[in-house]
């Protein structure tokens, strides 16, 4: 069975509009991710602008190592925040395009389900095993890809829970370390 200029026209503007829509996704990640980076921007600045009115006013060297002690919290729990923020838009982004992609496989996987019940059609009698081994090719392949998408959402979820386990323990080591520094400069 042949296809018609339709069809194959019709299979055209199907993959078009995934990839538009994958494009749109990731277009749109990109913005978040420079609003996200253009916001820690301004904010840094703003930062400095204190931090260095601050320094200027520091008077003795235990008000400079509570300063110190200070920044570095801070400055730990803002890039601690940055890291998860990027890391959202990342999956979001990502999480999007599998979803995409889901839906442009199953259309193909549904275009060549219904060629292959064609192709049977106008076959000889007697073809059957052939036709099973089709169906059976792509019932392996669709098993395959929701094997790497289940995947990939795992190694999302085990990343995500090592990211927040590392940055719990960043966040406990620098306040030990300003808490020590704090008692160090009490001395």
């Amino acid at each position: 069975m042949m296809l018609t200029q339709q069809q194959i026209a019709a299979i055209h503007r199907a993959n078009l509009d995934n990839l538009f829509r994958m494009t749109s996704g990731i277009v749109e990640g990109v913005d978040k991710l420079a609003a996200l980076n253009i916001q820690v921007g301004r904010s840094g600045l703003a930062d400095l602008r204190n931090v260095t009115l601050q320094a200027i006013a520091v008077r003795e060297s235990q008000e400079w190592f509570a300063l110190h002690g200070s920044l570095i919290a801070s400055a730990t729990e803002k890039m601690q925040a940055w890291s998860q923020q990027v890391f959202d838009v990342v999956a979001a982004t990502q999480a999007e395009l599998g979803r995409y992609a889901r839906a442009g496989w199953d259309a193909q996987v549904s275009q060549a389900r219904t060629l292959a019940g064609d192709v049977a059609k106008d076959a000889p009698s007697g073809n059957g095993a052939a036709t099973a081994a089709v169906d059976q090719a792509i019932n392996a392949t669709s098993a395959l890809v929701e094997t790497f998408q289940k995947s990939g959402e795992q190694s999302i979820a085990f990343t995500r829970s090592n990211f927040e386990a590392a940055a719990a323990l960043a966040s406990n080591a620098t306040k030990r370390a300003t808490g020590q520094h704090d008692r160090t400069a009490k001395r």
